[in-house]
């Protein structure tokens, strides 16, 4: 082996050794004492709540579909050119109100030709009748036949039977002649107009003139799956209440009832459809609307309840930390009895009242560390002097509070 080369190994060797010796001297400060950044004599500081006893409303939530409580096409019932328009798009419209006309005059017409066939037939009637009382004072004096009497009184009857018709075609006329003025079934809101002035309508045309929605009140129609089928049946309240609400931030927009549990369990989904009702006097809702739904069932009286962020989700369970007498903190298996609201979660078994569990700091900590339990919203004090110098010692440093 040349020099060159021999040289050339030594020291790539030298530099191994010195890369070596350095990870050894760095390996007790990167480990900072115990594993996971905690110094053994440094404790972490947490946030600790202890579980409190209240009245606790227990609902099932749901994914919900604002619809119209009625929704009308409103269309012409006789056919003539559409002469004026008297809504505008969006309009609150009363039941009752003038939505449109049609031009009138044919209709008009018809009514006339049908009043004054009446009166002609009516005139004929009066004649008749007046003929049959002659014949009557005739035929005591035995001047006319018991026939021609009869006769008499069958054309008196066909031409009263006659008027009855004219009084029955008058009426149609008129109604037809009352439906070129188109008003508004029922009171709700106007949608897009379907048809402009100066147009042709057909009766009961499938494009209708506008559609109307009525929405004070207003429906939610949401569906829940069948294991709960039985909580809602057997609820204690009714009606149910049920709370509306937005599907970006979840804040409650409005208040209602449940009204209607579908007689049938959809065998597709598993799931049944349930009618919530809504007075929606500001207009909160609107239809087609997708909005989250809590339906309360019942309330649990001296439920146990801890803050949602304390639970943790296990593979089997979900748990807790629990902070011990002596600082040090224990995993502790809970089972939840469904949300309590304002941030809160039930606790079916596991704790009692007053036991302190912690919010906050959870990711540092496993079963036995040592922490300082704080109250929410306090800082970690400062550390010491003593502490400062022990965190920046090689192999005895612990992790900063509040850190």
């Amino acid at each position: 082996m040349s020099r060159w080369k021999l040289a050339l190994a030594v020291v790539a060797v030298v530099i191994l050794a010195i890369l070596g010796w350095r990870l050894l001297q760095q390996a007790p400060q990167a480990g900072g004492g115990k594993p996971g950044g905690a110094g053994t004599d440094t404790p972490i500081p947490v946030t600790v709540v202890p579980a409190a006893t209240q009245d606790v409303p227990v609902y099932l939530t749901a994914l919900g579909t604002v619809q119209a409580l009625n929704t009308v096409t409103v269309n012409a019932q006789v056919s003539g050119q559409l002469k004026a328009i008297h809504f505008a798009e969006g309009q609150e419209i009363r039941q009752g109100d003038l939505i449109a006309e049609i031009d009138p005059r044919t209709f008009q017409a018809a009514l006339e030709q049908a009043e004054a066939k009446k009166k002609q037939d009516a005139a004929q009637l009066v004649a008749s009748r007046s003929t049959l009382a002659r014949f009557e004072e005739l035929m005591k004096r035995n001047f006319v036949s018991g026939q021609d009497l009869e006769n008499q009184r069958q054309t008196v009857r066909q031409q009263e039977a006659l008027v009855a018709a004219d009084e029955a075609a008058a009426s149609n006329a008129r109604t037809q002649l009352g439906y070129t003025r188109i008003v508004a079934p029922i009171t709700g809101v106007a949608g897009i107009r379907q048809i402009d002035v100066g147009n042709l309508v057909q009766a009961n045309g499938g494009t209708g003139i506008v559609v109307l929605t009525q929405v004070h009140p207003i429906n939610v129609i949401f569906t829940l799956p069948q294991q709960n089928l039985g909580d809602v049946r057997t609820a204690n309240s009714d009606p149910l209440p049920v709370t509306a609400l937005n599907r970006a931030d979840s804040h409650a927009i409005a208040q209602g009832v449940l009204k209607v549990i579908d007689n049938t369990i959809d065998t597709q989904t598993g799931t049944f459809k349930l009618k919530s009702e809504f007075s929606n006097e500001k207009s909160e809702l609107w239809p087609g609307q997708f909005v989250n739904v809590k339906l309360q069932t019942k309330t649990v009286h001296g439920g146990l309840v801890i803050p949602v962020q304390a639970v943790q989700r296990g593979p089997d369970s979900s748990y807790v930390y629990l902070l011990q007498g002596d600082s040090t903190v224990a995993m502790q298996t809970i089972e939840t009895g469904g949300d309590a609201g304002d941030g809160g979660m039930l606790v079916a078994s596991g704790l009692k009242a007053g036991d302190k569990v912690v919010t906050e700091g959870q990711f540092r900590l496993k079963p036995g560390a040592k922490v300082l339990p704080l109250a929410p919203g306090e800082n970690a004090p400062a550390l010491t002097a003593e502490e400062l110098k022990k965190a920046a010692t090689p192999g005895k440093g612990g992790a900063r509070r509040g850190g």
